[in-house]
């Protein structure tokens, strides 16, 4: 016999009928079945169909907005830390609308700026101020990322509930064990005369 089948027989013991499995030993046997199936198919399901979600997500983002030009109204001060090109603040900006109406409204900018200067403003489908949307790469990381959150939350659910009830399988099982124990355990102390 190789020594890889004898590795796959003991692993097995629990679905093979012998006079020492128990009833107990089939559940926890179909428990751990059921967990590692959800873990591994439930958790790529999970990942794929949140990632297409949030692809999904910000794909209607880059598509429902779109940029224009706006005057700043207000000075936006330098701030220390603006070294690094990331410090941005809420300034009053100017723009015009589709419709030809100009519109101000409130938005980040960044800092160390004037007023006067023109800056890039995102607008939404219904012509209001928002957010820029999500790059196509860093929406691609994103959603990944995303995917990656709900099949390792959905991995660790199910491998937590599967440890639970095998928890529970051996709490029985040694409360079993002790009662049997109690029924054998003083006999073996007595003598044959």
């Amino acid at each position: 016999m190789p020594d890889g089948s004898r590795g796959t027989k003991s692993r097995l013991w629990r679905w093979r009928s012998n006079p020492l499995r128990r009833h107990d030993d089939v559940v926890e046997a179909w428990i751990v079945l059921v967990m590692w199936t959800v873990v591994v198919v439930g958790g790529v399901i999970a990942g794929l169909v949140t990632a297409h979600a949030a692809h999904e997500v910000f794909a209607r983002e880059r598509a429902e907005r779109h940029s224009v030009a706006a005057v700043l109204l207000t000075d936006v001060p330098q701030t220390p830390s603006a070294a690094r090109g990331t410090d941005r603040a809420l300034a009053k900006v100017s723009w015009t609308a589709e419709d030809g109406v100009t519109r101000t409204g409130q938005t980040m900018v960044g800092t160390g700026l004037h007023s006067g200067s023109t800056v890039t403003v995102w607008l939404d489908a219904r012509g209001a101020l928002t957010t820029e949307p999500t790059g196509p790469t860093e929406a691609a990381a994103e959603s990944a990322l995303f995917g990656f959150a709900a099949a390792a939350a959905l991995s660790g659910l199910a491998f937590g509930a599967g440890a639970l009830l095998r928890w529970e399988l051996d709490r029985r099982r040694l409360a079993q064990w002790a009662k049997e124990w109690d029924l054998v355990g003083p006999r073996w102390n007595q003598t044959t005369g």
